[in-house]
């Protein structure tokens, strides 16, 4: 997931894509899907009506999927290193909905891989390597300089010669111990392990991947969004209800990839005052927080079926950064047909709102709990995290409660 959020990094099929998908809405927020996928609180015949309200080309597959959705969050990043198989099977078996699989950036000969930026130096043992100290450069991406190593200036048999390695170290020593232990995985692998691992489970198994900085890879003659639907077609995952949700910080990506394939598809959202990218590029002078305005919000109904907004912009943080109170953006996004899978949550105390902090050690861990709790309250229809269990285990106490109070 995206680039702009303080704690994330210092993002027919030429029809237009008309209605407000009411259908979808009224089963996400009118009934409780349960981890199984069953829905709770309406008739089986009421059930079966609204699914096939929510079946037409505005994702109808998104019905199935378990409210409020846990996603794990590039995997299982809070106990393996992040865009990985090993953290990506983990989220499977802590029982994640939906992973995060993967960030998907270009190789120089064109192959998709999962990395949470292009520059790899921070996830990869890339400097370990003698043999590519000299590609270390300076880039500027989307407007920012960035030094490291970029892997449009690696070979995909190149970048298989490197292993991950845990992002923020500090943050999760424990982490550390897997270094070296995975390869970058390609998208084109993530797509056959999500067969392998739904035939392996008996259950279908969902992945959430992110075109990252399209604008700046196309520039360089790397376009990333006919890439992603050339290997969806290839597997037969370009349809409105395939287990594949595609999601970019630039609403241009997300446009282009609506006229390229079915899927559902979700507009990231970084803090108020920041700009999209293509949006800086294109003149554009809007900013995320007219884009959560309702007209805003309408506007992203005609071409996706979703928002991931940052927390911060579904319950504002106060001067001393606990939380304050909701904004308006649930219902008026729910109002214009949009569903809300906002990120990220962390079991660790940097990353928690004040309040829910124990401590001050960068790797202990604070009322992850409470944090959930709050945000399930606020009535978002899913969640990123790290740490997946933490998640489902404050899903469960959320549900029991709404349960007992109706």
């Amino acid at each position: 997931m995206g680039t702009q959020a303080p704690d994330e990094r210092a993002g027919t099929r030429e029809e237009a894509a008309g209605g407000t998908g009411t259908g979808r809405r009224a089963v996400l927020g009118a009934a409780v899907l349960g981890a199984g996928g069953a829905v709770l609180g309406l008739p089986g015949t009421a059930a079966a009506a609204a699914r096939g309200k929510a079946g037409g080309r505005r994702g109808g597959g998104l019905a199935s999927l378990p409210a409020p959705t846990v996603i794990g969050h590039r995997g299982a990043a809070g106990y393996r290193p992040e865009h990985t198989f090993g953290s990506y099977d983990l989220a499977l078996d802590l029982g994640a909905h939906v992973v995060e699989a993967g960030d998907l950036v270009p190789t120089r000969d064109g192959h998709l891989v999962c990395r949470h930026e292009p520059e790899i130096g921070g996830t990869t043992d890339v400097a370990d390597h003698p043999e590519f100290a000299g590609r270390r450069t300076t880039k500027t991406v989307d407007g920012t300089a960035v030094t490291g190593w970029f892997t449009e200036d690696f070979t995909l048999a190149e970048l298989k010669t490197l292993r991950a390695v845990e992002r923020i170290p500090a943050n999760r020593p424990h982490n550390t111990l897997y270094n070296g232990r995975w390869e970058i995985p390609t998208f084109e692998e993530v797509l056959r392990w999500q067969d392998e691992q739904t035939r392996r489970r008996g259950r279908q198994v969902w992945i959430y991947p992110e075109t990252k900085h399209p604008t700046y890879f196309r520039a360089l003659g790397l376009g990333l969004e006919e890439r992603v639907a050339k290997l969806l077609r290839r597997y037969g995952k370009d349809r409105h209800d395939s287990p594949v949700i595609l999601q970019s910080f630039e609403p241009t990506s997300v446009q282009r990839l609506n006229r390229l394939v079915d899927n559902p598809l979700v507009v990231l959202l970084s803090d108020a005052g920041s700009r999209p990218w293509d949006f800086v590029q294109s003149g554009d002078p809007r900013t995320v927080a007219d884009l959560v305005r309702p007209e805003g919000l309408r506007e992203i109904a005609s071409y996706a079926q979703g928002i991931g907004p940052t927390v911060d912009l579904v319950i504002p943080k106060t001067a001393d950064g606990s939380l304050g109170s909701p904004s308006t953006l649930v219902r008026d996004a729910h109002a214009a047909g949009l569903i809300l899978h906002p990120y990220t949550l962390r079991n660790e105390n940097p990353f928690l709102p004040a309040e829910f902090r124990k401590g001050a050690a960068p790797d202990g861990y604070g009322n992850a709990f409470g944090a959930f709790q709050a945000y399930f309250a606020a009535g978002v229809d899913g969640l990123f995290t790290d740490n997946a269990d933490t998640a489902l285990l404050a899903r469960e106490t959320f549900l029991k409660g709404r349960s007992v109070n109706r």
